[in-house]
Order: C-alpha cells, then sequence, then structure tokens
C-alpha cells in the first residue's frame, strides 16, 4: 500500500474522515465524516492479485451504507422532534446505537465481519481492526446511557459470540475477527465506566493487534498449519505466540493490564455475575490461542522442512512492538509504584 501513491491519498482521506468526526459538534457533521471515512476505505481494499476483495468490498459497502441511511434517518427524526442536530438530546439513544453498532460488528450484528476480513490484506485486516472503529465506538460513546439491561444484553451476547465463534476456526484472520469481537464487548463495558477508560482500553488493543499482524504480514501466514512452517527462525515463533497470548489476556503480559482494570471497577460497580460471565469467555479466547501455541511450544512438535520460500526476516517494528507486549505490564506497574 505504501508503494501506490493513491492508495496513500486514499489513506490520507480516510484520517480526514476521522478528525472531521473527533472535531464535529453536530450529528450531521460526524454522519459526513462516516461516510468520508467508508468511501476512502473501499479503494484501499481493492486488490488485482486477491479476487475475494471485490467480494469483501461489496459487503463492506453495502453494510457500512445500511448503517448509515439508518443513522441520518435516525438524526432527521430527532432533530425534528428535538434541538436540532446537537448532540446534546436524550430522545432515541438506544435506536442511534443501533447503526453504530452494525458499523463497528457488536453481536448480534456481527455477520458481515468474519466475511469481509476472510477477503482481505493483512493490512486492510489492522485498518479494519483498529483505525475503521474508532469513529463508530467515539460516537457510540455519546449514546452509551441508554438503558442498562438492553446494554448488559449486549455485552454478553458479544463476548460469547466472540469466545465461541473461534473455537471452530483454522483461518488467522477469522480467529483475530473472533477475538476482536470479544474486545468489543469489553470496550463497551469499560466505555459504560468511564470516557478515559475506553480510550486506554482502544489503544492498548490497538497496538496489541498492530503486533499480531506486523508479524504475521512478513511470512503471509493465513492458516493455523502454515505456523509450523517458521521453522528457519525460532525468535519469530516466539515473538507470535507471546503476542497472541498477550492479546487473549494472559497475565504476564501487557493485554491483560487493560482487562484487570475493567474487571476493577466492574467489582467495585457491583456487577459481579456479568463479570464472571466476561471473564469465562475471555479464557475460552485464551484457549483457542493457546491451542495454536502449544504445539510449536512443546519439543517433539513437527516441523517441515522442505519448505524453503517462506520469508522469515524479523522487522524491527514488529520487534519493537512485542517487546512492548511482553514488557509492558512490568514496566507499567514498576511506574505506578514509583509515582
Amino acid at each position: 500500500m505504501l508503494n501506490n501513491s493513491i492508495k496513500i491519498m486514499f489513506f490520507f482521506i480516510l484520517i480526514s474522515g476521522l478528525l472531521i468526526i473527533m472535531s464535529s459538534n453536530s450529528w450531521l457533521g460526524a454522519w459526513m465524516g462516516l461516510e468520508i471515512n467508508m468511501l476512502s476505505f473501499i479503494p484501499l481494499m481493492s486488490n488485482d492479485n486477491n479476487m475475494l476483495t471485490t467480494e469483501a468490498s461489496l459487503k463492506y459497502f453495502l453494510i457500512q451504507a445500511l448503517a448509515s441511511s439508518i443513522l441520518l434517518f435516525l438524526i432527521i427524526l430527532s432533530s425534528v422532534n428535538e434541538n436540532m442536530f446537537t448532540m446534546y438530546f436524550s430522545l432515541t439513544k438506544t435506536f442511534l446505537a443501533t447503526p453504530l453498532l452494525l458499523k463497528s460488528g457488536v453481536a448480534p450484528m456481527h455477520w458481515w465481519f468474519p466475511s469481509v476480513m476472510e477477503g482481505l490484506s493483512w493490512m486492510n485486516c489492522l485498518i479494519l481492526l483498529t483505525i475503521q472503529k474508532m469513529a463508530p465506538l467515539m460516537l457510540m460513546s455519546y449514546t452509551i446511557n441508554f438503558n442498562n439491561y438492553a446494554l448488559y444484553m449486549i455485552i454478553t451476547f458479544t463476548v460469547m459470540v466472540g469466545a465461541i465463534g473461534g473455537l471452530n476456526q483454522t483461518s488467522l484472520r477469522k480467529i483475530i475477527t473472533y477475538s476482536s469481537i470479544n474486545h468489543l464487548g469489553w470496550l463497551l463495558m469499560a466505555m459504560k465506566m468511564s470516557e478515559n477508560m475506553w480510550i486506554s482500553y482502544f489503544l492498548m488493543y490497538s497496538l496489541l493487534t498492530s503486533t499480531v499482524i506486523s508479524i504475521i504480514y512478513t511470512p503471509q501466514i493465513s492458516l493455523i498449519n502454515q505456523v509450523f512452517q517458521l521453522t528457519k527462525n525460532k525468535i519469530i515463533k516466539l515473538m507470535m505466540f507471546s503476542s497472541l497470548l498477550s492479546l487473549g489476556g494472559l497475565p504476564p503480559f501487557l493485554g491483560f493490564f487493560p482487562k484487570w482494570i475493567v474487571i476493577q471497577m466492574m467489582l467495585i460497580n457491583k456487577i459481579s455475575i456479568l463479570s464472571s460471565i466476561m471473564v469465562i469467555m475471555s479464557l475460552i479466547t485464551l484457549y483457542y490461542y493457546l491451542r495454536i501455541s502449544y504445539s510449536s511450544f512443546i519439543m517433539m512438535n513437527s516441523e517441515v522442512k522442505w519448505n524453503f520460500q517462506m520469508n522469515n526476516k524479523i522487522s524491527k517494528t514488529s520487534l519493537v512492538l512485542t517487546t512492548l507486549s511482553i514488557l509492558g505490564l512490568i514496566n507499567l506497574t514498576m511506574m505506578f509504584n514509583l509515582f
């Protein structure tokens, strides 16, 4: 993507759409930013070497256009009943959150997410998992104070779908997708607690997702059985598996830190039953990451010796990100103890 000037231009337009949403003080301006963000991402998805991108871009366009049209209808409806296009109205907050939930891929409106991810390159997957989620989540934070029971049901269903959906998958794209759906449930709960908490959670989630995809991008791994072909460099295996376990939330790594904060705040607010469900579902996501890494951790694992074409170079970016993922929790603990 970085070698194509047209795609670089569309990437900057995508970022400009995100900045419009951040700086907008009306729902109509936020809707315009969402449209710029969507229409600039579709050309980035196109790839002549992969025929699945056409199907993925069409699915993405139809879903996002449907959600945008519903959002515009609700904005106009609310402006007729209340204070024009301002962000400060109380009516139809639950309805306004619905198209935003559809845009971000929260269960039960997640059906488009795994199939779109399966047809994208790894760099486009990274954009869809991180940058494209910022806008709907940011707008969702304005409407999060609706009925608690409805929100808790959405969070429960989201973490359950994200945990159970990835159990029978062999594609790494779908595994990371269902893990992202599980993280969206945690993000919604962090959003319910405070604004700073969900922003911190999202930044750490984006860092860990970038770490995993930067490691996978170099050898171009797509399936679980291709992981065992990384025979030339054992450091890549260690980096990949430690980053996956960190993304799953294993305590020694950085991925446990945001979940730890959310669990603590939920227990303070006496939401113990839902916190137990979320922890159990998070353990299931950790299981299918362990399933990938366990066979390579043991000594008697089988490795293919005849594959010499896979790229086993270590990029400096993935090495730095993996170091942050492994040692991040230790550094944060030392900082809190010192200051």
